[in-house]
């Protein structure tokens, strides 16, 4: 993995020693409207960390892509990741904090990375999995070029009540 550079935002790649600043960052409750919950402890988000640093699931069959986004003035303010599998699919997930929201960050975020994952990992269709509550994300991905799922495509990925599946094909020209 390596650093990726935006106009306004730093990827880089996700290690244990980010876990303190991020453990301030994930403790955002606005984060949580929709989704999951904060860590447990900053020793719970260092063990996580830790595992994925490995950059791989246990069985070896999916590639686990984690970055923190650096803001300005170089202070964590999120991370987007992508579970990559060998059929050049990846399913994409990213949080900012809220203090961050509405200034287009997490979109450039997103995008760095969708470039990223085309260019170095041969990614060719993207997904996402989110709230259906959550228009703030349903924006933020069709801006970057996702479309809803079928009603079957949310049956055959086993798509919860309540949540949506979003799709983008990478293109080349």
């Amino acid at each position: 993995m390596q650093i990726i550079r935006s106009t306004n935002i730093t990827l880089e790649p996700q290690l244990v020693v980010h876990a303190e600043e991020m453990f301030a960052v994930l403790s955002d409750p606005a984060i949580y409207t929709y989704e999951n919950e904060p860590p447990a402890s900053l020793e719970w988000l260092r063990a996580r960390f830790a595992r994925l640093e490995s950059r791989r699931s246990a069985d070896g069959e999916e590639q686990w892509l984690n970055w923190v986004i650096r803001g300005q003035p170089s202070q964590l303010i999120g991370f987007v990741q992508a579970t990559v599998r060998a059929n050049h699919c990846a399913t994409i997930a990213y949080v900012l904090a809220s203090s961050h929201w509405r200034r287009g960050l997490a979109s450039e975020a997103v995008k760095a990375m969708i470039a990223e994952l085309a260019a170095n990992y041969q990614v060719r269709h993207l997904s996402a999995v989110f709230k259906r509550d959550n228009q703030r994300s349903m924006r933020l991905l069709e801006r970057r070029g996702f479309v809803l799922a079928s009603p079957e495509e949310h049956v055959r990925a086993d798509i919860e009540a309540g949540e949506q599946l979003v799709q983008m094909a990478i293109t080349f020209t």
